[in-house]
This record gives C-alpha cells, sequence and structure tokens, in this order.
C-alpha cells in the first residue's frame, strides 16, 4: 500500500523548499496550515461527504440562479480576500469559511457542512460562532466594494449570492 505524506508549510517559499525536499517521496501533499490537511483527511475518511472547494478558489462558475462572479477570489497562498483589484486579509476561519462558499457560489451550505469544513469537526447546534465569522466576511466583502455577498438559509446554512 502507497503512503502519504503530507507537508505543512505556512508560506509559497517554503512550500517550494518541503516540495524540493519531498521530491523523492512516492506521494505527497502539501498544504498551509493544519486546518487544510485536517480537512483533507476527512474527505478520505468520508468518500460521501460534501467537498469543501479547493484551497485555491477563483470564482469562475455561475450561481445556479445567477451570473458569474469572476472578479472574486481567495488567494490562499496569501490569505487575501480580493474583489476586482481590492485585497483585504482574512482570518485562517474567514479564509476557510469564503473558500467554501465562493468555490460553489449559490450553493447553500448546511451549518453541519461548513462546521465539518471550517472547524474540522461536527456541528452542535449553537450557531454563533459561524454566525460571527459570516458577519465578519460581510464586512469585508463591503470594505472592499464585492457585489457578492452571503445569504442566510433560514434553518440550513448559507450561500455565496452573486448579488
Amino acid at each position: 500500500m502507497p503512503s502519504l505524506v503530507i507537508g505543512i508549510a505556512a508560506s509559497a517559499a517554503e512550500r517550494r523548499q518541503l516540495t524540493q525536499l519531498l521530491g523523492g517521496t512516492e506521494t505527497f501533499l502539501i498544504v498551509s496550515s493544519a486546518h487544510q490537511a485536517r480537512r483533507f483527511l476527512d474527505l478520505l475518511r468520508a468518500p460521501g461527504a460534501a467537498r469543501p472547494a479547493p484551497a485555491r478558489a477563483p470564482v469562475d462558475e455561475p450561481p445556479p440562479a445567477g451570473g458569474p462572479v469572476p472578479e472574486l477570489a481567495v488567494d490562499s497562498d496569501r490569505r487575501v480576500l480580493r474583489w476586482r483589484e481590492r485585497e483585504v486579509g482574512l482570518t485562517p476561519l474567514e479564509h476557510d469559511l469564503l473558500v467554501c462558499l465562493a468555490g460553489t457560489p449559490g450553493q447553500v451550505w448546511t451549518y453541519a457542512q461548513l462546521h465539518r469544513a471550517v472547524w474540522g469537526n461536527d456541528h452542535l447546534g449553537r450557531g454563533s460562532d459561524m454566525h460571527s465569522v459570516v458577519r465578519r466576511v460581510r464586512r469585508k466583502l463591503g470594505r472592499v466594494g464585492a457585489a457578492p455577498t452571503i445569504h442566510a438559509v433560514r434553518g440550513i446554512g448559507f450561500r455565496l449570492a452573486s448579488s
């Protein structure tokens, strides 16, 4: 059975260096945080579970009920939200939440799916932690003048809408 080596390096330069060091390894994955590694391992354990978006998630697919939002991007290397020419920094939780929502604009993510993808554990019914992060991301979307917004779907979860 082949082995998998998971390397964690925060910066692009460290990831390049780690790639060179692991070059002889049969299979390896390099991520920028332990949280990303945990999300990947969770996906391996639960093949039928919802799949979070890739770590780098420019939004170039149209949402089911709207037009595309190509100007919105999440730069995971630098952990920033970019709208057209403007950028704002993101915390790790804000980043991971926005990667999920921006990777599938228009799709409703349930509280359970978001909690598993962002916090790496099961949703325990309290939503204050998630609502706090959503509120901060909404503020940052507004700070850069982004048209897309995060809509709450009462009793279910959240989705990124193009307007």
